[in-house]
């Protein structure tokens, strides 16, 4: 495939499970990686020596669209006597980027939506601590989010009131079995909203962590709209979470949050 392609390319990836590291390099962009079943196709590594270092799957490009693959860490998964360390299953960097009945397994810092706008629709994301984490302006919508033990669902990392980054989850099921918070700020603008999903008992009832920014929570965008099942009680939540005004909700969980240029129209899915 030549650098800096301008056409979509379309690579199928039977299903198998692949034990190997995948990287999307900057200069290659306009890729489809499409698998036979999130059950049927993985693609397994076991990495732990840094964060940055650590991922099975990495896609720096931007216009990229992954469908029906499974990216896995398995050190410490399932979680055994090893010492939880991070261990990153994807980290996205591309901008326009989209996944489409994805997986995403690990325990530590799973998924590292790390920069750039980016659409997860119907995929399964599996951790324990921090596992959906990073400065990615992204719109996770219909997934699964699967608790493996107590801890933080989200760390986002939004940096100033400027950016427009941030974590939007609409119509998602969180469930497990340990209890966990929904989120907790990696940086001190950190922004996540979660919209009409189902949250079971799991949900710890503060909801939030002020984590590093205890006195500054007045700075940390965490929300929640319309959620229901029996951890969506928000009478015990942290006094500073959030009440977004409805226009404030409609501008995060509009499409256009992410696709103001309807860049997700023009892929082919």
């Amino acid at each position: 495939m030549p650098s800096d392609n301008k056409n979509w390319v379309c690579i199928h990836v039977r299903a198998g499970t692949y034990r190997e590291k995948v990287k999307i390099p900057y200069n290659k962009p306009y890729i489809i990686l499409r698998g036979e079943g999130k059950r049927r196709t993985k693609i397994v590594w076991d990495d732990h020596f840094s964060t940055a270092q650590s991922p099975t799957f990495v896609s720096l490009a931007d216009n990229i669209v992954v469908r029906s693959i499974t990216f896995v860490n398995s050190y410490n998964f399932p979680h055994d006597n090893n010492p939880r360390l991070p261990a990153v299953a994807a980290m996205i960097t591309g901008d326009k980027t989209a996944f489409y009945q994805c997986g995403f397994a690990g325990v530590q810092d799973t998924l590292w939506d790390e920069a750039g706008r980016h659409y997860f629709k119907r995929c399964t994301i599996q951790g324990a601590v921090d596992f959906i984490f990073g400065s990615g302006q992204s719109i996770y919508e219909g997934c699964s989010i699967q608790v493996l033990e107590g801890g933080f669902i989200t760390a986002q990392g939004r940096t100033n009131p400027s950016d427009a980054n941030g974590f939007v989850f609409k119509g998602c099921n969180v469930f497990g079995k340990s209890s966990v918070y929904l989120g907790r700020p990696w940086r001190g603008y950190s922004r996540v909203l979660f919209y009409k999903s189902n949250f079971s008992n799991i949900v710890d009832p503060e909801g939030w962590n002020a984590w590093n920014f205890v006195g500054h929570e007045n700075h940390i965008t965490f929300a929640e709209y319309g959620n229901f099942g029996p951890g969506a009680e928000i009478s015990k939540r942290v006094s500073w979470a959030n009440k977004l005004s409805p226009q404030s909700l409609e501008e995060l969980t509009s499409m256009s949050f992410i696709n103001a240029e309807n860049w997700i129209e023009k892929q082919p899915i």
